[in-house]
């Protein structure tokens, strides 16, 4: 299957086509389910990384690129070490949040 990418840096579009996207994989979660149908499907999301780089004699950040795919298709979000920082901590957050909840239910069920 020939994937189509979509690749977003905040303020617009970067580039598109299955061209994008050699950076090393860092991560990659595999989720499995099934549609309407019975049918069996995958998406997948995969963090990849760019490392930092000097352009004009001035250090420029790494990207961070979160990609999610599915049989649909491919979309792409580059983000900034900062941006990375942020999502991740938002997700920290309401995981635990998330976790925390279900152990209360736990708790009172028992």
């Amino acid at each position: 299957m020939r994937e189509s990418l979509i690749l977003v840096r905040p303020g617009g579009l970067v580039a598109t086509g299955p061209e994008v996207g050699d950076m090393p994989v860092e991560d990659e979660i595999i989720h499995w389910w099934k549609d309407e149908k019975g049918e069996q499907h995958r998406t997948i999301l995969r963090i990849e990384s760019e490392e930092p780089q000097s352009a004009n004699g001035f250090p420029r950040d790494g990207v961070i690129t979160v990609r999610v795919a599915n049989t649909t298709g491919t979309a792409a979000m580059k983000l900034s070490p900062d941006e990375g920082l942020r999502l991740s901590n938002q997700i920290l957050t309401i995981s635990k949040e998330l976790l925390n909840k279900k152990r209360k239910m736990w708790r009172e069920r028992d």
